[in-house]
């Protein structure tokens, strides 16, 4: 719909209340004895072109000119910028202005409007961007994989000490190519919600020393101390096991990975009245405060050269959030360049008394 401005903009209303005027008067004159029937006429006359103009005059000062401020509002003009977001402007009606109730109503829907607009572009360029990761990250293993077999298939598979050294760097692309697969569904089928968290009791202890048991063979390589610091009173928790094990898993991957040889990765759990407060702490290189709120997103890296060489796929700490996320928690970091990181989140404590 278009609304014009002009002042003959809505004559045939105005015409029509105005010849409903003259007429009533008119009529109402005819029945007076004291008026004379030459000057009824006249006073319709009077009446008429009086009407007309009230009304026209009410169309252009009230009605048209909260038109223009509603067309304005539904085509984003009078927008202003400040330093950090964008404010619309606009001059709300008075308290008893007639076309108050249909402003508001066509502001609240522009804005609500505006606000989907605004999520779905978010959306786009998010699916494009991830679209985008994942090429990347996929394409990485697949070539060097796909290198290593070419080379062997001309020709360099005549020497068995080459040739089994480079089955070993193909089959590691390969391995990893299959881990960043892996963490991609595991990531969509949580933010989908195509899988339920099953909330059981769960004895964090016996599955954070489960977690740290397969990667002590890992750690002892590097001559990393890596253990369990647990209190003396059973962290009972209610939790899905497996996927609160898969957090643990990703914290403490991370920890061995980027901790130097002959450092310490350490996991406590500590209790509270009402909470278990899980840690996974490392002393290494640490992270920069500049990145610290940005690492739980899909494919950041801090430092794209030193994660390459550590493995990982980029995606453990977003899997990590979203996982804490559907139990009603989140992931704490603490961090300081050179001395180490900490990791930490918590779940709701079962006390002996409580557990079946």
């Amino acid at each position: 719909m278009r609304f014009k401005s002009g002042f003959f903009d809505g004559w045939l209303l105005a015409l029509f209340v105005a010849v409903l005027v003259s007429l009533s008067t008119i009529f109402i004159l005819s029945k007076t004895h004291d008026f004379s029937r030459e000057a009824l006429l006249p006073a319709g006359v009077t009446v008429f072109w009086s009407s007309f103009v009230v009304v026209m005059i009410f169309m252009e000062l009230v009605v048209m000119r909260e038109a223009k401020k509603i067309i304005q509002l539904t085509s984003k003009k009078g927008k202003k910028k400040d330093a950090d977001n964008e404010v619309l402007v606009v001059e709300r009606p008075g308290l008893f202005n007639p076309m108050r109730r249909m402003y508001e109503e066509v502001f609240s829907f522009t804005t609500t409007k505006e606000q989907e607009i605004e999520d779905l572009q978010k959306a786009e360029n998010f699916r494009k961007e991830f679209v985008a990761n994942v090429s990347h990250e996929l394409k990485t293993p697949l070539f060097a994989a796909q290198g290593f077999i070419h080379t062997l298939i001309d020709g360099a598979d005549k020497d068995e000490k080459f040739r089994k050294n480079f089955l070993s760097k193909a089959a590691k692309s390969l391995d990893d190519l299959e881990a960043l697969v892996q963490d991609i569904l595991k990531l969509s089928q949580i933010e989908s919600g195509a899988i339920s968290m099953k909330k059981e009791t769960v004895d964090l202890v016996a599955l954070a020393e489960s977690i740290v048991e397969k990667f002590t063979p890992i750690a002892a390589k590097k001559n990393i101390s890596l253990e369990v610091k647990k209190s003396k009173i059973p962290s009972v928790v209610t939790a899905d096991e497996k996927w609160i094990g898969q957090v643990l898993l990703n914290l403490v991957s991370n920890a061995v990975n980027y901790t130097s040889p002959g450092g310490r990765v350490e996991v406590r759990l500590q209790n509270t009245k009402k909470f278990v407060v899980a840690s996974v702490s490392d002393n290494g290189e640490g992270i920069p405060k500049v990145h610290q709120g940005r690492i739980f997103e899909r494919f950041y890296r801090v430092d794209k050269s030193r994660s390459k060489e550590s493995g990982g796929t980029g995606l453990g700490l977003a899997i990590v959030k979203h996982i804490l996320e559907v139990h009603g928690t989140r992931c704490e970091v603490e961090s300081e360049q050179g001395k180490g990181s900490v990791f930490s989140f918590r779940l709701p404590r079962i006390k002996e008394g409580d557990q079946e």
